[in-house]
């Protein structure tokens, strides 16, 4: 039996997480001498490289004194907890990778309680210690007093700690004594977390993920619970209505190194894949065909936001985009079910709209972005937050808030939040920065980033994760300035932008198309009015007694898609397509408005 470690690498955005992984994979020799690797390895889908951030957790594996360690990178933004808590099953210990100068944030928190929810042992690493003023050794006591305020066991307690810097690529088990590699994460690997448990008897497996092939369709991933699967074996499949299938398993493949190794058979507490097993969802338990048992399946938070999606259907469809139909968005749709859990989709009675739920803005934003470069064309309505009724009160999702600003800005910041119904609960000061933690309703959040980064001249540091529903606290204010209407379509000139701007601000380039009801730009009053933005200077052979002023415009605010769904009102539509984002009207001609206003 291979000595096996089956870990998840856990922690804050912008921890270091993939960047460890990666010199992880150096570590294991995974590269030939020569082979250029480059830098987050991992993050391969262009999506995550330009914004920098994790998306799908991904699996590999390395070889590391005669001990196959299997490494789980896992996204760290709470819109994406549906994926950290569905790969958590698979491991038996986590990497809790810290920031040594801003210590345990809201995601740190969020993922770990969930870790240690689940029994897994935890090693800490401290990572950038390289950085100016950090405090490695206030930021250890802050995780252990964390870990105890989550209720973790003595075992948990008493975990290991290492540091470094992952970007260097060192580890050590102090801070002040740096070396030149990372094999102190790697042997505290090793040391610490135990090897999983073999359990006799007749073979389970959980489904915590799913893989797409073209040739052989859908492939299974998820840990060997109990016993053993050979290649040919027969299985039942234990679906979530109680439901039993029989099939039967074509390959067996394990993960090595980035890639995957076909195997006859695979023991309990491997991280393996089945191929040929169709119609499964992620939570279904493979079983033995003789004595079959079904595993607890994977419980997951509820979401707690909705947009409306619909076809495009405004002057300029179909110019850009491949996929433009109803069946094209429901498609995919449904194709995006199989692999995201913590997004639900329900049909209107109105054709061509659905509501979709999720996590976040964030969480809905990366579907519509990953569907806008496949080729698609859609509508988006404004986002809004999901209220249940809990013994005969309206209520509403509920977020904790954490801000990190210098302190100059800080009383900008307060009034921002409590003016959207946030309440403080802490504020403390660390060097020349302030720490606040608020309680606001998940509605007051849509907005507030930009606001806050704007306030404090792009310092602040904010996160926020989901509290509880809590009674409804009644309206708040959102965006009070009104929008600018295109009146007719066709080509704006700078000529009518120069004489508007007077007016409020744009949107628009001059010389881009536009349509009637199309939204060019921002109202400096709280008003919606109607702007000709397509007039163009009349030329005449007599010269007027005045010089011609030059059109002198201003930029035009761009807006990137997050921004657009978080500025538009309730009747405004953002239109996505693959090379344009439009704010318009859901009612284009201006007199069936004005009807509908009434």
């Amino acid at each position: 039996m291979q000595n096996i470690r089956n870990i998840a690498i856990i922690a804050h955005v912008d921890h270091g997480k993939t960047t460890l992984v990666d010199k992880m994979l150096l570590a294991g020799h995974l590269f030939r001498e020569n082979q250029n690797a480059g830098e987050l390895i991992l993050d391969n889908n262009d999506l995550e490289r330009e914004r920098g951030i994790t998306i799908l957790s991904k699996n590999v594996s390395i070889n590391y004194k005669d001990c196959k360690i299997n490494i789980i990178d896992t996204p760290g933004h709470a819109d994406f907890g549906g994926e950290v808590e569905r790969v958590l099953n698979m491991a038996d210990g986590c990497l809790l990778l810290v920031d040594a100068f801003e210590g345990p944030m809201p995601q740190t928190r969020f993922v770990l309680q969930k870790a240690i929810q689940m029994g897994l042992k935890p090693v800490v690493v401290i990572n950038k210690v390289d950085k100016p003023n950090c405090r490695p050794d206030e930021v250890q006591e802050m995780v252990f007093d964390l870990m105890f305020n989550l209720d973790a066991t003595e075992d948990q307690l008493d975990f290991p700690t290492v540091y470094g810097s992952a970007k260097q690529g060192w580890m050590s088990d102090d801070w002040r004594k740096p070396t030149d590699n990372i094999c102190a994460a790697l042997d505290a690997i090793i040391k610490y977390i135990p090897a999983p448990k073999t359990i006799e008897g007749a073979s389970q497996m959980l489904i915590t993920s799913l893989d797409f092939s073209s040739y052989v369709g859908r492939i299974a991933i998820g840990r060997v619970h109990r016993g053993e699967f050979r290649e040919g074996q027969d299985i039942v499949l234990m679906k979530k209505d109680g439901s039993t299938v029989k099939q039967r398993i074509k390959e067996l493949h394990v993960f090595e190194g980035m890639g995957r190794k076909k195997v006859q058979s695979v023991q309990s507490g491997d991280i393996c894949a089945l191929v040929g097993i169709e119609g499964f969802e992620i939570g279904d338990t493979v079983a033995d065909a003789s004595t079959p048992e079904a595993l607890p399946r994977i419980a997951i938070d509820e979401p707690t936001m909705s947009m409306t999606f619909t076809i495009n259907d405004s002057p300029f469809f179909g110019r850009d985009g491949k996929y433009v139909t109803s069946r094209h968005i429901s498609d995919r749709l449904t194709k995006e079910l199989d692999r995201n859990l913590a997004l639900r989709v329900q049909k209107d009675p109105h054709e061509d709209v659905w509501t979709v739920f999720g996590r976040g803005v964030l969480h809905l934003s990366v579907l519509i972005e990953t569907m806008r470069r496949e080729g698609y064309e859609l509508q988006v309505g404004q986002p809004q937050v999901i209220i249940k009724e809990i013994d005969g009160q309206k209520c509403e999702p509920v977020e904790l808030l954490t801000i990190n600003v210098p302190e100059e800005y800080s009383s900008k910041i307060i009034d921002m939040v409590t003016r959207r119904k946030g309440e403080m609960l802490t504020m403390n000061a660390q060097n020349d920065r302030i720490h606040m933690e608020f309680t606001i309703p998940s509605r007051g959040i849509i907005g507030l980033r930009n606001n806050v980064l704007t306030a404090s001249a792009g310092e602040a540091i904010m996160a926020h994760r989901f509290h509880e529903y809590q009674p409804w606290k009644g309206d708040i204010e959102r965006r009070t300035n009104g929008s600018l209407i295109a009146m007719e379509g066709g080509t704006a000139y700078a000529y009518a932008i120069d004489k508007l701007q007077d007016r409020g601000r744009f949107f628009i380039f001059p010389q881009e198309e536009v349509y009637a009801g199309q939204v060019v730009g921002e109202n400096a009053k709280d008003n919606d009015i109607v702007v000709n933005v397509t007039k163009s200077k009349k030329l005449t052979n007599m010269r007027a007694s005045g010089a011609d002023d030059k059109a002198r415009i201003i930029p035009p605010v761009v807006f990137s898609l997050e921004e657009a769904l978080e500025y538009i009102k309730e009747d405004e539509y953002v239109e996505v397509t693959p090379n344009h984002l439009r704010i318009r009207k859901i009612i284009l001609d201006e007199i069936e408005r004005k009807r509908a206003n009434k």
